[in-house]
């Protein structure tokens, strides 16, 4: 039977000797059942290697954390940093206003400076300001070759201002442009013999 008893017509003895066999079976694998009953469990990856639960817990939890630093670094980006900058600014510029007492007077630098700096309508002396503007920021600006058109380059690049139009090189660059116009002209070429009985 399931139970590992005889089935059928059995004696006494017989019985009596299944039972002490069963008990001795039971006793021999109690231990086991106690120490089974507070045992705890073990988990193994796919190789048979212990897994340690609460190291790889920390381990996602710090990836996670990382990760979410960079989430919010690139939110904080998607938003633009000059942009925050300026909002930053006006509202330092708001709070410096509200400091400010309501009433201004005549020697108010800031009132001062801020009317200075508007620009009004039919004002003879904004175009003039205009100019000597243009002409400070001009004067910061790099000087820049004002001669005959030089010859091409590969990197585009345009001389520098103290060049005396003088083409000292070994003609490479004209032979590289000539070959690539060459090559364009051959496919263009037989780009059009391939299509030609269409």
């Amino acid at each position: 039977m399931s139970s590992g008893a005889k089935a059928g017509l059995v004696s006494a003895d017989v019985l009596r000797k299944e039972k002490q066999e069963l008990r001795k079976h039971e006793r021999s694998t109690k231990h086991l059942e106690e120490e089974s009953r507070n045992a705890q469990t073990v988990f193994r990856d796919k190789s048979g290697r212990k897994r340690n639960l609460a190291q790889e817990q920390l381990e996602q939890r710090l990836k996670a954390e990382a990760e979410s630093k960079r989430e919010e670094q690139y939110a904080k980006w998607g938003k633009g940093l000059a942009q925050e900058r300026q909002q930053q600014q006006n509202v330092e510029d708001a709070i410096r206003e509200m400091q400010k007492p309501l009433a201004r007077y005549i020697d108010d630098q800031d009132l001062d400076r801020m009317l200075r700096e508007q620009e009004r309508e039919g004002d003879p002396m904004a175009a003039l300001i205009k100019k000597r503007k243009a002409k400070e920021n001009k004067e910061k600006e790099k000087p820049r070759y004002k001669g005959p058109a030089p010859p091409l380059n590969r990197f585009n690049i345009w001389p520098g201002h103290r060049w005396d139009g003088v083409d000292r090189s070994n003609g490479f660059e004209q032979q590289r442009f000539a070959r690539i116009a060459n090559k364009k002209a051959v496919q263009e070429l037989a780009y059009k013999w391939s299509v030609e009985d269409m």
